[in-house]
């Protein structure tokens, strides 16, 4: 089984290429909050794990900065907000599919509004693309309504 994170609003269907992923989205209300962390690193381990336990942040009061030992290498965070209007997914794959043309099927496991975006060694800036795609929807808009707005001027 593998897990997925995606930050976008509740969709139902979305698709790449030809193969097809389907979310099982139950209420989102019913579902459990997650407190999720960006690593920048791969864990070979899929599934719940105590995080709270062993995986405490210090927080600098002065930054909105995060520090952190991760199997001996010092980690740098910092707390990242959904975008106003996005709810932020954790899926879980039900059945892998044999390879990547293949429809695949996900169910919705939790949700999050904030994520915590861990760098190594180095605290995360604005210059950083996760730091950057969290603006996106927000930038996006603006340049929507800038283009629609020229629109209506040219009638």
């Amino acid at each position: 089984m593998c897990c997925f994170v995606l930050l976008c609003p509740l969709v139902h269907r979305m698709s790449c290429n030809t193969c097809v992923t389907r979310v099982q989205v139950s209420s989102v209300d019913q579902v459990q909050k997650a407190s999720v962390h960006l690593m920048p690193c791969e864990v070979e381990h899929d599934g719940q794990a105590q995080v709270s336990q062993y995986f405490a942040a210090t927080t600098k009061d002065c930054k909105q900065e995060k520090t952190v030992s991760f199997r001996g290498r010092g980690l740098k965070g910092r707390e990242l907000r959904c975008p106003q209007g996005y709810t932020g997914l954790v899926l879980k794959e039900i059945n892998k599919p044999g390879s990547d043309q293949e429809d695949r099927t996900v169910r919705l496991t939790s949700v999050f509004d904030k994520l915590t975006y861990w760098n190594l060694e180095t605290p995360p800036t604005s210059d950083d693309t996760v730091v950057m795609a969290m603006d996106w929807p927000e930038l996006a808009e603006a340049v929507s309504y800038l283009l629609f707005a020229a629109d209506l001027n040219k009638d």
